[in-house]
């Protein structure tokens, strides 16, 4: 199969083979596990202080027939204050259920978060994604508008990666006919709940993927057009190609981009 090549301009060029990577079967189930492997690497561990609930001066008299014994007494049998203010006395602490106690079960550093995939299965849900892109099917069930898009994957010049002025890079996808995509990437709807405290107040789109070899300036002409990321062929992986392990991402590759994947 073959695909047409794209100047800056967005006038059609040459037409180049397509790598079989893009005849890979589509794997979802791969995929999923890869994304939630890779998103599991970034956890940081958290945990409780091992000492939280357990500063106190409170004990437990468990002696008999002695003036401060707590048996035969209709109190229960836990660490206790003893002496100072009347209305602190012989208040419980340290154990889960009693006020300023410990947690019964903590969360704890040493949980090991990261989950495991085999390098076979990692490498055949990367082919999986990278195959993807190329389906248009996928790509729309995304939710990308590439009504006005003829064919995928699109390939582009390698001086397509010298682009450094924002003006022209959006001019370059509004040629390519990802005028509605860009519009849709412009979208962003206020966040419920707690988030909008923690710095992720608004949910955004995400965009296209620009993928090269040689990154000469289109990833600053980029940074300022909203869902559009820019990426080496080198550092490819199932999260930026299957965003929320969700594959078809719109994908738009440089020349010789494409000629490296005829590695795999």
């Amino acid at each position: 199969m073959k695909v047409n090549i794209y100047s800056v301009d967005g006038k059609t060029k040459t037409k180049i083979d397509l790598p079989k990577i893009f005849e890979s079967p589509f794997r979802p189930d791969l995929i999923k596990r890869s994304v939630l492997s890779l998103q599991s690497a970034k956890r940081q561990p958290y945990g409780a202080d091992v000492m939280a609930g357990m500063r106190t001066a409170a004990h437990y008299h468990g002696k008999r027939r002695y003036r401060y014994s707590m048996m035969n007494k209709n109190k229960a049998r836990m660490p206790r204050l003893h002496g100072g203010a009347p209305h602190m006395t012989f208040r419980a602490r340290e154990v889960p259920q009693t006020v300023k106690g410990r947690r019964s079960h903590p969360p704890k550093v040493e949980k090991v978060w990261k989950l495991k995939i085999n390098n076979r299965e990692n490498i055949v849900a990367l082919k999986s994604a990278i195959a993807a892109t190329a389906d248009k099917i996928l790509v729309q069930n995304r939710g990308h508008r590439v009504s006005g898009i003829n064919e995928l994957p699109i390939v582009l010049e390698d001086n397509v990666q010298e682009i450094k002025k924002t003006k022209d890079f959006e001019k370059l996808l509004l040629s390519l006919g990802l005028k509605d995509e860009l519009k849709r990437c412009q979208i962003k709807k206020e966040k419920p709940g707690r988030g909008k405290l923690r710095g992720r107040r608004y949910k955004k789109k995400i965009g296209p993927l620009v993928v090269v070899t040689d990154d000469k300036g289109i990833s600053k002409a980029a940074v300022n057009i909203p869902g559009v990321n820019v990426i080496r062929v080198d550092d490819l992986n199932t999260e930026i190609l299957a965003p929320g392990a969700d594959a078809g991402r719109l994908t738009i590759w440089s020349q010789s981009a494409m000629e490296k994947l005829k590695v795999f």
